[in-house]
């Protein structure tokens, strides 16, 4: 008997405990300020970028890293949401614009320290209804996009300066703002990509902006025109990163595959680097070398402005998502594994 007593107590518990639970409410990840966590710097991390001189990180959850010490210490920065933040760009050493999924867009003023948040998924729907009402087509498109919601994910954002910049995602999301943020105005009447394939990147060589996606998309700028239109591409497999410099862009990706221009898109060559895993990052060094990050944690480096690559061993592999190099702190990367340095190794002139 007093064991059917304590079977039916431990069970009324578990009914009590169930539906308090189911009681609880719900708060939305875009409501939901990210929470602080000692292991911030070992919990997967997806972008890195400087702010002057301080390193600025994002990743999971909301969470966003920054350090002050060339990577040594990192401190947890004041955000808003929850989502998983996917890219981050700081066009002067204080403003800085992060981004990431369920449409959101966060803001910094100080140099990645506090952030606000400045759009999210949950408006982007009705930015669409108002700008392509009674557009052919396009108000499709934009009815669709507002009835499904905060469900789709930023990849990459870039800005010229503190006022006009691009945020880009999955099936043709791309909004622009010429305000800082203030408003944004979506532009996916204004890329050639019929299909509606993901826009995974972007980067400027300093004359051009590039827009690179999944199967084989590269785009360019057309300023005057204000349009983003499609470049021959040498390649039919996705694309997740874009480097640039004045004279010379390379397009990396799926399985290795790697390819420069140096007539501003309009002719792209391969680049032999011989890895079968596909390319994830790039960065640059203050002597001018181009490195080369994979998914398996590669390290390559090119001399010549990436015309050849060669690897480096910089040790134990891990995924990289993304890469830098600063100062004495040698290339500072992050990935599924958080954050980690490794030194620059010397290479072999080619």
């Amino acid at each position: 008997m007093l064991l059917n007593k304590r079977i039916a107590l431990a069970t009324l518990g578990l009914l009590l405990h169930a539906g308090m639970a189911q009681a609880a409410p719900f708060v939305d990840v875009l409501d939901l300020p990210a929470k602080r966590s000692e292991l911030a710097a070992q919990s997967p991390l997806l972008d890195l970028a400087e702010a002057g001189q301080r390193l600025v990180a994002v990743g999971q959850r909301g969470h966003i890293l920054y350090s002050d010490d060339g990577g040594k210490q990192w401190k947890q920065a004041d955000v808003p949401v929850s989502s998983d933040l996917t890219a981050v760009y700081f066009p002067t050493p204080s403003e800085g614009w992060a981004v990431g999924h369920d449409g959101v867009v966060l803001h910094s003023r100080d140099a990645g320290h506090t952030w606000e948040k400045q759009l999210d998924g949950r408006q982007i729907g009705q930015l669409m209804l108002d700008r392509y009402a009674g557009v052919e087509h396009w108000q499709d498109e934009a009815q669709r996009l507002a009835k499904e919601g905060a469900d789709k994910p930023f990849l990459d954002v870039w800005f010229a300066n503190e006022n006009e910049g691009f945020v880009v995602g999955a099936f043709n999301l791309i909004l622009r703002t010429v305000d800082g943020g203030r408003h944004w105005q979506p532009w996916i009447d204004r890329v050639d990509n019929p299909t509606g394939f993901h826009l995974t990147a972007m980067a400027s060589d300093g004359e051009h902006l590039f827009l690179a996606g999944e199967q084989g998309l590269l785009l360019r700028l057309d300023a005057a025109g204000e349009r983003f239109e499609a470049l021959q591409s040498p390649y039919q497999g996705s694309f997740f990163g874009l480097y640039a410099e004045p004279g010379v862009v390379l397009a990396y990706g799926l399985r290795g595959n790697v390819f420069r221009s140096t007539d501003g898109g309009a002719n792209w060559t391969q680049v032999a680097i011989n890895l079968p895993v596909s390319i994830t990052a790039s960065a640059r060094g203050a002597d001018g070398r181009l490195y080369l990050f994979s998914q398996a944690g590669h390290v390559l480096v090119s001399t010549n402005r990436g015309a050849t690559f060669q690897p480096l061993d910089t040790g134990a592999l891990a995924p990289v998502t993304a890469a830098l190099t600063h100062g004495d702190a040698g290339l500072v990367l992050v990935g599924n594994r958080g954050l980690t340095q490794r030194p620059l190794v010397a290479a072999t002139q080619e």
